[in-house]
């Protein structure tokens, strides 16, 4: 199965979050929502990548936006880290187990390595997907990209 595609209908999920909370994306109807998948929680470009979505969540609200960071890490992992990142407004998915299965759902999942690739996918408030783009693992995503790809999408 292949990485997603502009125009697919998103596939439903449910995970947990840091605090063992389950989120789905169903949940979300009316709105858009940012995927942010990261390889693994406790490295540098995916804490990165982590704060910008907490720092920017006032525009994303703005926006009529849920940002949603996913990596393969467990719940208490996620828990420990949001607090070390003192993230405490953004949810931070567990796409524990089955493992990796909502990164595998988005053909994103790297199975030789058991993570997600690093990538954002923005969904619309039809449930279908409207960008996509997956990054070296090693880059930091452009927020700035993403916050304009979400304008863009504004009824103008």
């Amino acid at each position: 199965m292949g990485i997603v595609k502009i125009g697919d209908k998103a596939k439903d999920f449910s995970l947990s979050d840091q605090d063992d909370n389950e989120i789905s994306l169903s949940s979300f109807k009316g709105k858009r929502i940012l995927l942010s998948f990261h390889p693994l929680a406790w490295t540098k470009v995916c804490a990165e990548q982590m704060k910008s979505l907490e720092k920017n969540r006032e525009r994303f609200e703005k926006l009529n936006t849920v940002a949603l960071g996913i990596s393969v890490d467990t719940v208490p992992s996620k828990k420990a880290w949001a607090k070390e990142l003192e993230i405490k407004n953004t949810r931070l998915l567990s796409d524990f187990w089955p493992h990796g299965k909502v990164a595998g759902l988005y053909g994103i999942f790297r199975e030789k390595e058991g993570f997600s690739e690093r990538a954002n996918i923005i969904i619309d408030e039809n449930g279908r997907v409207v960008f996509v783009k997956v990054y070296p693992v090693s880059q930091l995503p452009d927020i700035e990209e993403i916050i304009k790809v979400l304008e863009d999408l504004e009824p103008k």
